[in-house]
């Protein structure tokens, strides 16, 4: 079955979500001088291809170590929403028009949208990423379905690029969350995928943690 890799490496200044303290990734000993090699890393649970857990945004919300480890391998649908401007809404509509006659299966229940963002990592065009609407985050909930996507925020994020149109907070995290949906962040690399595969995307169990960041691997089961 092959595989595929999804993650971004994380790295010394990487990219981040705007306020969030940078990534360090330093050595604290090396083999010259100490025989052997150990690094220190410093990282905030959002940082780099992460997993959210409703504890991001709700007070008594579920935290990671508290989700049971097959929780975080996914039947996945991928939703080619491309092309698209920066800084676009994605509702419903859009979400069903790239879904196509095909729907989605019964079996899934993560879908992954691609908006082809990832070709930005590093630049600050990333920050000026493709959102969901509130409304598409429903239409999710209301089926069941977690959410990922190859981009920094399911939500807007803050720049001087926003416009006064654009919903301010975190409306669709809250959405999904509420019904204890996952979220699946910073994604890359869907282009390489076929629309049906398994993500496997284990955290790591921090104990109370709102987030870890994961190896995102892409499985496809069905090569025929």
């Amino acid at each position: 079955m092959p595989s595929y890799d999804l993650s971004h490496p994380i790295e010394s200044d990487m990219c981040v979500y705007p306020d969030t303290p940078p990534v360090r990734v330093e050595p604290t000993a090396t083999v010259e001088s100490d025989g052997y090699r150990t690094t220190s890393i410093v990282m905030d649970s959002h940082a780099g291809t992460h997993v959210d857990a409703p504890a991001h945004m709700l007070e008594d919300g579920t935290t990671i170590d508290q989700l049971p480890v097959e929780t975080f391998q996914f039947e996945t649908r991928l939703v080619d929403c491309r092309p698209l401007d920066p800084r676009a809404a994605i509702d419903g509509a859009t979400i069903t028009a790239a879904l196509g006659d095909g729907g989605i299966e019964e079996a899934v229940d993560l879908l992954v949208i691609q908006t082809g963002w990832d070709d930005h990592w590093g630049t600050d065009q990333y920050f000026d990423h493709p959102y969901l609407t509130a409304e598409a985050a429903e239409w999710l909930a209301k089926r069941g379905l977690h959410l990922g996507i190859d981009a920094l925020n399911v939500d807007p994020t803050p720049t001087d690029n926003a416009t006064p149109d654009e919903p301010v907070g975190y409306p669709v995290h809250h959405a999904l969350f509420s019904s204890d949906r996952l979220l699946v962040e910073n994604l890359r690399g869907l282009g390489r995928l076929p629309s049906r595969f398994e993500l496997h995307a284990y955290p790591v169990p921090i104990r109370d943690g709102d987030a870890a960041p994961v190896r995102a691997v892409a499985v496809v089961t069905d090569t025929d």
